[in-house]
């Protein structure tokens, strides 16, 4: 069942790979047609998780974006209630700038702005983008319980945060997932224990730039071990650390974005790559260099 993930403890499942929707919208996005074409592809390919936020954007003026995008693209291919959309509040974009702001207040606004741009009466997964260090934490979580109690909210997540911080929420509600930067290069929750501490409690750890976005991307194909596996495996070195990263726990989940249908396509063939012990080890020794 390497190509199923449950979502925390719901027991809600869905296909290991999802889609980092970020590209389709900001600075460089694609066209409308090229963005609709990449969604359809990913969801003709099975795929059926859908990360992203109010603040995928350009600027504050273009605020829900890729949430109205990715409703039109499901809506147009009538795939709606087969695949989930996850997303984010608890940042603005002031100028194209980001900025956190875990203001109860804002919160509320955003999730709501969410619900209309997605045009649904309860978003199954809302995470808080980050936690704002001007704001106590618990407020900013008890504005999400109320949401959830509210019947606006499925289940809850956080992203960017530390294991302290998740400890932390645990003890004030239930968390089902937790979306943090994550790659082959980038190993800080695999060092500080948090990719082991979401397995125990049964959190989805979801890797954000999984294969460590675009300067991510070029330093992969440059790496001499990649270039080998890439031919050892006939997969591009992209898809094999995908793979590495799938073999590193049944809760783990990443969203490489894309905003070409090739890119997603590649990425969604990361589930059927079986890499050896051998190779894991030594991808393992390589990220440690």
């Amino acid at each position: 069942m390497k190509q199923q993930r449950e979502l925390g403890n719901t027991g809600l499942m869905f296909k290991a790979i999802g889609l980092g929707a970020m590209p389709l919208s900001i600075s460089g996005r694609p066209d409308e047609a090229q963005a609709f074409a990449v969604i359809e592809a990913f969801v003709a390919d099975g795929g059926n998780f859908i990360d992203t936020a109010n603040v995928y954007s350009l600027d504050d003026n273009d605020i829900g974006h890729n949430e109205r995008l990715i409703r039109q693209a499901l809506d147009q291919l009538g795939v709606r209630d087969k695949v989930m959309v996850a997303t984010k509040g608890g940042l603005r974009r002031p100028g194209g700038a980001w900025v956190v702001d875990g203001d109860p207040d804002w919160l509320r606004q955003s999730c709501e702005h969410s619900l209309q741009a997605l045009q649904t009466d309860c978003i199954s997964l809302y995470q808080l983008h980050a936690i704002d260090p001007k704001v106590d934490f618990r407020r900013s979580l008890e504005t999400l319980v109320a949401l959830k109690e509210e019947g606006n909210i499925l289940h809850l997540g956080l992203s960017n945060v530390s294991p302290e911080q998740l400890e932390q929420a645990l003890e004030f509600t239930v968390i089902a997932s937790v979306q943090n930067r994550c790659n082959l290069f980038d190993r800080r929750d695999f060092h500080n224990g948090l990719i082991d501490f979401c397995r125990a409690r049964r959190i989805t750890y979801i890797p954000y730039s999984p294969v460590g976005g675009h300067h991510g991307h070029v330093r992969l194909g440059q790496e001499p071990l990649l270039q080998q596996l890439a031919a050892k495996y006939q997969a591009s070195p992209h898809r094999i650390a995908l793979a590495w990263l799938l073999h590193k726990g049944r809760h783990i989940l990443p969203i490489p974005g894309a905003s070409r249908i090739a890119s997603i396509r590649d990425s969604l063939q990361a589930m059927d790559l079986n890499l050896s012990a051998e190779d894991i080890a030594a991808l393992d020794r390589l990220a440690e260099q």
